[in-house]
């Protein structure tokens, strides 16, 4: 979102709120997050998130953690948010450097160790980015004196924001290598037995890479386990699976999406907006590989990553279904060598 501290016209009250959290029940959706901006500078958050838990919609938190004082964790905590994520974008400098604000780090842990304290489920989020690459090993250092049990690493995704950053972002040779740093500390924490969870998130050639990284080195068990589990999953599911709603109330495929609209939860139930594809982003990305063009509508793991993130396709080349800029995969690698 492109916000400030400023208050917008028109967001959605609390009465309209809870009326979408009602249709949400209504069609089966699990899982709410709160995002924004800082969703927990919105006075109603937690009367919100509660409703969301009555409802049986499990609330979760998206935040930049300054804001969570040990009572407002243990508020977090008896509503029954399922997870707080909290983003951090390096150690100190470079976080406080990046966000432009002097001790938002610190503020950040401080959220972290409230939310620890209380026994909430707590987690960073951490997108790649040229600023804080170098990083990598030292949010695994900092996770484990930490006693931080889960963390999402975010590839860089053009929208919003994002979109100013597309210089910013990694290389392919850079998304290689922070993937095999992510991959050989995870297999260290597994090795000492450290439970923890690390995920990366918003390129789905990740899974593909894990792959084919395992076959490489002769691991044809974790290599079969890895391919079942993203042939399962199936990549991107914009516009399937995950939904965003903007603070107006206006639906998107996703959180980077914004810039295409399907209805208004004003207006229309979620639930029937969802299913109308008279949209024809909305009913491609339901059944995109027909639509999809270049590397991703050739790829011989099309199955297993969906066409990635439609939105950085589009902010790169103009065409929505043109191949995602951000696939680090060799031609080799997805077969169009042997195709060719």
């Amino acid at each position: 979102m492109d916000s400030d501290s400023r208050k917008y016209a028109d967001e959605l009250t609390t009465a309209e709120a809870k009326k979408f959290i009602d249709d949400l029940a209504e069609f089966k959706v699990p899982v709410l997050l709160f995002s924004g901006g800082e969703p927990l500078i919105r006075p109603d958050f937690f009367e919100l998130a509660a409703y969301a838990a009555k409802k049986n919609v499990r609330p979760t938190l998206s935040t930049n953690g300054t804001l969570i004082t040990r009572e407002v964790a243990q508020e977090i905590k008896n509503i029954g948010v399922g997870y707080v994520g909290i983003s951090l974008d390096g150690l100190e400098d470079v976080n406080d450097k990046f966000r432009g604000v002097a001790g938002a780090f610190n503020l950040a842990m401080r959220g972290i160790e409230n939310c620890v304290a209380v026994g909430q489920r707590v987690g960073l989020r951490f997108t790649i980015n040229h600023h804080n690459f170098t990083e990598l090993d030292k949010i695994f250092d900092f996770i484990e004196a930490e006693k931080i049990n889960r963390v999402c690493f975010y590839h860089l995704v053009y929208s919003g924001r994002g979109s100013q950053m597309l210089d910013e972002d990694v290389t392919p040779e850079e998304s290689r290598k922070a993937m095999d740093i992510i991959i050989r500390r995870t297999k260290d924490f597994a090795a000492r037995g450290l439970a923890k969870e690390i995920l990366t998130v918003d390129n789905h050639c990740d899974g593909v890479y894990m792959y084919l990284k395992a076959l490489a080195e002769g691991d044809d068990k974790t290599a079969a386990q890895i391919k079942k589990y993203i042939s399962m999953n199936g990549g991107n599911r914009s516009g399937i699976a995950f939904a965003e709603v903007d603070p107006l109330g206006y639906v998107h495929p996703d959180q980077f999406t914004q810039h295409h609209t399907f209805g208004n939860v004003r207006e229309k139930k979620f639930g029937d907006i969802w299913t109308d594809t008279s949209n024809p982003i909305l009913a491609g990305l339901k059944n995109r590989k027909p639509l999809l063009k270049g590397r991703c509508a050739r790829c011989k793991f099309l199955d297993n990553c969906n066409g990635n993130f439609r939105t950085r396709a589009e902010a790169v080349t103009g065409d929505f279904w043109a191949s995602d800029p951000s696939c680090y995969l060799t031609d080799k690698e997805i077969g169009l060598e042997e195709e060719n």
